[in-house]
């Protein structure tokens, strides 16, 4: 019976006369709420979601015990050496930081320029985020080796020689970018969901149930002007998450870009990391959404539209994130440095070459199967290209970093290879993000219930919007 439902609906995605529904299936705003509410109210949630959670809970526990080793035998247990001083936590670090942007370009950026196809994806890209940056974020924090004392990071007298941090650092510029991002996008993330919470809270059957949600909602009343308060702050949350879509990734990009290695020591980097986190985070989404969609029987309010324009923007990003390794190479054969000419010589065919093969196969070739309509629309295919995506981007990493091995001079040259502890602990990030995802499907709203009922047809008709006339007017 799902199955035919699935095919029936992602059926009414063929009509090329007219542009999709973005919620099928003529739900009223009963079925919608219903819809996301049965997925918190159900006794228990899907034997898959068990089997998930089992497993991230499993590689929560292997990245706690790498922590706890980390901590007593101290940073001498990675693969870290000389010359590569960084090695798996800061490319981790990237990686998890640049997974975290799309949650917040689908909410904010997309919000502001009123594309109503970011409804029913947006939550859980928000809430992507916010467990991408608390995976980030645990890396550096890690990397500083005497965690003890992380409060030397801040601006704030110490009694050792009233130490205070370097502000010329880009290291310290994360702190406070990774931090401002954080605290921004949990705002966002929680503003957005006060409404539906208030909605789990009316239907709650028990009494912990009402009191915990009830603290969550923070009074709302459902006015017109409580709405109209809320309108305002999200709209204004919207507005300063904008630019840290930007500037978040490019102050990462300055820990490499204001050395002067050669390889990284290049003002590309700025707009090819922006690029390249968004083309990671959409995929990362992407990856999520399509096995919630056919778990949670969401496969009306997640549609073949949503899924599809996610897919052709991780095609646009790819092809700059392609562009941008050409341009790499030809202003390293442009600039008629020998030191950078061999940097981006010795990453192609170098001792790490494969990594580099691997991170453009799946960064520029496997994309650009997206230009066939099918692989946009195809589920499986869809989630097998999103992988392989952040498997390159992940990749991506650490080839720069791994330009650290080849410096200068021959004399100061040498080869990383990750310890266990590196490999376990990269695997356990993965754990400790699809935990906290896990968690947020079976007790948080999903989808944004208001949101959603906003672009439903009913909506729509009832403000005299036609569908035909607007694709018309959009071509």
């Amino acid at each position: 019976m799902a199955a035919s439902v699935d095919l029936s609906l992602d059926n009414t995605y063929e009509d090329p006369s007219r542009r999709a529904d973005l919620v099928l299936g003529g739900m009223t705003y009963g079925d919608i709420t219903d819809n996301v509410a049965e997925i918190w109210e159900a006794g228990r949630p899907p034997t898959a979601w068990y089997i998930v959670f089992g497993i991230a809970v499993v590689l929560l526990g292997i990245l706690g015990v790498c922590l706890l080793h980390l901590f007593f035998m101290g940073v001498g247990v990675w693969g870290n050496n000389n010359p590569v001083y960084w090695g798996f936590p800061i490319v981790n670090f990237v990686f998890w930081v640049g997974i975290g942007h799309a949650g917040t370009l689908i909410s904010a950026i997309l919000f502001l320029f009123r594309q109503n196809w970011r409804t029913s994806i947006n939550r859980a890209a928000e809430a992507m985020t916010i467990f991408a940056v608390v995976c980030a974020g645990l890396f550096p924090g890690v990397h500083i080796g005497r965690i003890w004392v992380f409060y030397w990071l801040f601006p704030v007298p110490t009694e050792h020689l009233a130490m205070w941090p370097n502000f010329r650092s880009p290291l310290l510029w994360d702190v406070f970018a990774v931090g401002t991002y954080a605290t921004v996008s949990l705002l966002f993330w929680y503003m957005g969901m006060v409404p539906d919470i208030a909605t789990f809270r009316d239907r709650a059957k028990t009494k912990l149930q009402k009191i915990i949600y009830g603290v969550l909602s923070l009074g709302w009343t459902g006015s017109a002007r409580a709405w109209h308060r809320y309108e305002m702050a999200y709209t204004i949350l919207a507005a300063l998450a904008t630019p840290l879509v930007l500037s978040v990734h490019t102050i990462v990009s300055f820990d490499f870009a204001v050395s002067q290695l050669p390889g990284w020591h290049t003002t590309i980097f700025p707009p090819y990391f922006v690029a390249g986190a968004i083309f990671s985070g959409f995929a990362m989404v992407v990856t999520l959404l399509v096995p919630c969609r056919s778990l949670f029987k969401l496969e009306r309010l997640i549609t073949i539209r949503h899924l599809e324009n996610m897919n052709k923007i991780i095609m646009a990003t790819g092809l700059m994130v392609g562009t941008a390794y050409g341009i790499e190479f030809f202003i390293a054969w442009y600039g008629g440095v020998d030191y950078e000419r061999f940097a981006f010589i010795n990453r192609a065919f170098g001792n790490y070459g494969i990594s580099y093969w691997i991170m453009v196969t799946c960064n520029v070739f496997i994309p650009q199967l997206f230009w066939i309509r099918w692989f946009r629309t195809n589920l499986v295919a869809m989630v097998i290209i999103s992988i392989f995506v952040n498997i390159g981007m992940w990749f991506e990493r650490f080839v720069i970093l791994m330009s650290l091995t080849r410096d200068f001079l021959p004399s100061s040259w040498g080869n990383f290879y990750p310890s266990m502890i590196d490999i376990l602990m990269l695997i356990g990030s993965f754990g400790l993000f699809f935990t906290l995802f896990c968690l947020f499907c079976r007790f948080l709203p999903i989808i944004a219930i208001s949101e959603v009922k906003n672009v439903s047809p009913q909506t729509l008709h009832a403000h005299g919007h036609d569908h035909h006339e607007e694709h018309a007017t959009a071509h």
